[in-house]
């Protein structure tokens, strides 16, 4: 069985579970108490009924402790697996694992927005988020996909492959702070077909005045209202 005690020690095995270090899991872990203790108070059931007795009375659980609660909900979000995968690496049924999940996902997004570290979903509010955070205004665009199950339907089908990836995708586009590494803006997700300029354009996204931003070529023609816009140039050098 996974636990946080054992893994902490292992910072390589941390980090490729849940996508985050030592101290950001404990950076991370008082928000998710704080905001599991908000949604599912000590008065009541996690069904929301009235408690017949005290906390911790009853079968000891799998995930009793905090530690273990937001190890299992970040594995989920980080490595995606079957729920009956998930269920074998924490001793639980399949059943007990989608409850788990049920009950988990809106406390770590209540946490992660408590901490400010969600992005920005709507294109239009990106500036504004940014300016409150009142950092420099450096920042990457691009495109990322992710390998989804090949639709059933021969239209749907065509509109998820990716020729680039040779694979049926989902897409969308981040903008990321250049220091900090923060994911600022997260698009809606498309069709992994969709190319990553009509994406952008699409979401009519907008930048802080002073902003630096830098694309591939995957936004060639791609020109938002910012202070500089940056775009490596393909080499002239002929071929030999």
């Amino acid at each position: 069985m996974l636990e946080y005690t054992r893994l902490a020690r292992d910072r390589r095995k941390l980090l490729a579970l849940t996508g985050l270090t030592r101290r950001e899991f404990q950076a991370l872990l008082p928000a998710f108490i704080e905001a599991h203790l908000r949604r599912y108070e000590g008065g009541r059931t996690l069904a929301g009924r009235k408690r017949q007795r005290q906390v911790g009375g009853g079968r000891v659980g799998k995930l009793r402790r905090a530690e273990q609660k937001l190890l299992f909900i970040l594995v989920y979000t980080k490595a995606y697996p079957l729920q009956v995968v998930l269920g074998e690496l924490f001793e639980l049924s399949q059943a007990s694992v989608n409850e788990w999940l049920r009950r988990l996902l809106p406390v770590l997004r209540e946490a992660l927005m408590a901490l400010g570290v969600m992005p920005e979903r709507e294109g239009s509010h990106f500036a504004r988020a940014e300016r409150r955070k009142q950092a420099s205004a450096d920042y990457i665009i691009d495109g990322t996909e992710r390998r989804r199950q090949r639709p059933k339907k021969p239209a749907k089908q065509l509109l998820h492959y990716s020729g680039k990836k040779k694979m049926h995708s989902d897409k969308n586009i981040l903008i990321i702070h250049t220091q900090s590494k923060r994911v600022g803006y997260l698009s809606p997700t498309y069709a992994g077909k969709t190319h990553d300029k009509k994406v952008a354009e699409c979401e009519q996204i907008a930048y802080p005045r002073q902003a630096s931003l830098h694309k591939d070529t995957g936004f060639q023609g791609y020109e938002p209202h910012v202070k500089h816009s940056y775009q490596p140039k393909k080499s002239r050098v002929a071929l030999r």
